[in-house]
Order: structure tokens, then C-alpha cells, then sequence
């Protein structure tokens, strides 16, 4: 059994109002966070302390592509969705980041990934197929037909595979998909073998191997050998857990102990496995 210590890094407000949905670093000291109830990018120092802040509508998934710039999904806050949904980019070194749309018109989506090659992976809750999207702004649609899972939310890519939590299900199964032949989807593991304890499976990341999801209900980090499917609660105590990721680049902060939670109560979390 691994020893866990939870801490706040940073304080959140009121839940929900001060809803703070998902993060990334940039890999030069900077943690970008999407607050996603105020509508608002924020960057944050190793210390904690609130470097710069900017707007983006309803901002969701947010990662850093191969070409060193931040991406963020739009209009991810169903309050303000009809204001417009897409993706931005930014670049994460300027003091005062400006976004430029990427993409536009693309609606219900939540969480991001992005390949070596630039290509845009969005999930949706409440659609079948992950979508794919060209670096050009153009969706590849037989991609999306092919990766024909419902209702996902976080995603991650290791290596050639992209893995996917599905939020709707509840038997909160996490889903493999291989990039280059989507159609071969398999279920890595159903978390919840009965249907009345749905995780409300979040956002995921890999860590040391394994993959780590947020159990947005039970405010739980679970750890998934995705070889094996086996699990294990690795942190409990979270307030509605929305995304994790490790702190690459992010001064002292040890990627292989360390990881970063964001929450709907607001918090950002510091999570050190021993």
C-alpha cells in the first residue's frame, strides 16, 4: 500500500461558483488552469501565487501541442456555450497572452488531447465518437464515426493509444483506442461493477505507467495498470475532482511523486505519493 498525502496548493471559494475544471503545465514553470465558472485562464507559479489571468469563454480541456503553444476548449460551460465553442491556442512564454480561435462551431465538447502530429482529439458527454480534428481546422470524420464511444470525458495519449473515461456509464469503464485503427476500441476496465457506485468518471492522466482518473463523485484519484485493468483508490478526500495531470517542468514539484488535481469546489490540490 502506497503512502498518499493530500494537500491544497491552492484555496478555492464557493463549489461549484468558483468551479475550477482542468490544467496543464507548460513545461516552463507556469500551470495554466481553465476556470471554467468565471470564464477565465489563469497561470500559476510553483509557489502557488496567480501570475497572469485572462478570458475565455466557458474554457474546459486545456494542453500544451508539439509546437510549444496552450490549447483550451471553448464553450464548454453549458451557460454560455451559445456565445460560441471551439478551441484556442496561446502562447504560454508572452507576460499577457492573447487566445486566436483554432477552431469554431464545434459544440457539446469537454475534454482535449493532442498527437505529436498536431491533430485535436475533443470528447463529448452527451455524443457518440471521439472527434478528431486536423491541425488545419478540419475534422477528420471517418476517425470520429470509428471511435464510436459514447459519452466520454477526460482523454490521454500514451504513445499511440488514446484512452478515454466514459462519464455516462455506470460501470465508469475507461476505453483504449488506438490512433491508427480507432474502430479496434476495447474497454480497459469497468470501475464500478454496480451501477448504483458510478464513479462519474473525470479527467485522467499517466503516471509512472498507470493511469490515474478522477472520480468526480466520490472525490477519489484511482490508479489503473491500463496492461491489466487492475485498480486502486490511490487518494481519497477530494471535493468533486474534475482533472489530474503531473507537474512537468514546474520548478521543484517531482513528476514521478507528484501529481496536480483541480476541483469543482475550486481548489488545486497537491497529491505526493511516498
Amino acid at each position: 500500500m502506497q503512502r498518499v498525502s493530500v494537500e491544497v496548493f491552492r484555496e478555492g471559494g464557493v463549489p461549484l461558483l468558483d468551479w475550477r475544471e482542468n490544467l496543464e503545465f507548460d513545461g516552463h514553470g507556469t500551470l495554466w488552469v481553465a476556470h471554467i465558472a468565471k470564464h477565465r485562464v489563469e497561470g500559476y507559479a510553483p509557489d502557488g501565487t496567480l501570475k497572469t489571468s485572462f478570458p475565455v469563454n466557458g474554457p474546459g480541456g486545456i494542453r500544451r501541442g508539439p509546437d510549444g503553444f496552450m490549447y483550451v476548449n471553448f464553450g464548454v460551460n453549458p451557460l454560455t456555450s451559445g456565445l460560441g465553442s471551439g478551441i484556442v491556442r496561446f502562447d504560454p512564454t508572452t507576460a499577457r497572452p492573447k487566445p486566436e480561435k483554432v477552431v469554431d462551431g464545434i459544440s457539446g465538447i469537454n475534454g482535449l488531447a493532442i498527437d505529436t502530429a498536431g491533430n485535436f482529439y475533443v470528447s463529448r458527454e452527451l455524443a457518440t465518437g471521439i472527434l478528431k480534428i486536423r491541425p488545419d481546422g478540419t475534422k477528420d470524420e471517418q476517425w470520429t464515426r470509428a471511435a464510436s464511444v459514447f459519452g466520454t470525458n477526460g482523454l490521454e495519449i500514451v504513445g499511440d493509444q488514446l484512452y478515454a473515461s466514459v462519464i455516462t456509464s455506470t460501470a465508469s469503464p475507461i476505453v483504449r483506442i488506438p490512433l491508427n485503427d480507432p474502430a479496434r476500441h476495447t474497454t480497459v476496465t469497468e470501475l464500478s461493477p454496480k451501477p448504483w457506485d458510478a464513479k462519474v468518471l473525470d479527467d485522467l492522466t499517466s503516471f509512472g505507467g498507470d493511469l490515474v482518473v478522477a472520480g468526480f463523485r466520490d472525490g477519489e484519484l484511482i490508479r489503473v495498470d491500463p496492461k491489466t485493468g487492475r485498480s486502486c483508490v490511490l487518494a481519497t478526500g477530494l471535493r468533486m475532482p474534475c482533472s489530474v495531470r503531473v507537474p512537468r517542468g514546474f520548478g521543484a514539484h517531482d513528476p514521478r511523486r507528484e501529481l496536480f488535481v483541480v476541483e469543482a469546489s475550486g481548489r488545486i490540490m497537491k497529491v505526493t505519493v511516498q
